[in-house]
């Protein structure tokens, strides 16, 4: 009977480490696809209303509405109301705040990806 070859754990690396300020929770708010979404639009205009947002992300009402109130209390965006002319509009921006959360969010990814590129060429 053949001998099975030994196989190896990868070795332990330790686990990533949030270093820019923001805590676990802020950066876990962004993780969820609708919200990253927002803050990302958000990050590449000055400002978007509530009806430009909607239709580039392709969400509903409701949905934009609950994904945006969770990141206004978080502060990461800012939320206007008015009207024009008899119609109430909605136009959000991002805060520094939000482009702060961002920024670190996506740094905690870029890490992540190079972890698991120089995990996968040592394959």
């Amino acid at each position: 009977m053949a001998k099975a070859a030994k196989v190896e754990a990868p070795a332990p690396t330790a686990p990533l480490q949030v270093t820019s300020g923001q805590s676990d929770g802020n950066l876990k708010l962004l993780h969820e696809q609708t919200r990253l979404a927002i803050i990302s639009a958000l990050a590449v205009n000055p400002s978007l209303s509530f009806k430009e947002l909607k239709t580039l992300l392709n969400l509903s009402d409701g949905n934009l509405s609950v994904h945006a109130r969770k990141l206004e209390d978080a502060k990461f965006v800012q939320c206007k109301k008015s009207f024009e002319g008899r119609m109430p509009k909605t136009v959000y921006k991002l805060t520094s705040a939000g482009r702060r959360a961002l920024e670190a969010y996506l740094a905690q990814m870029e890490t992540l990806i190079r972890r698991l590129r120089d995990g996968a060429a040592g394959d």
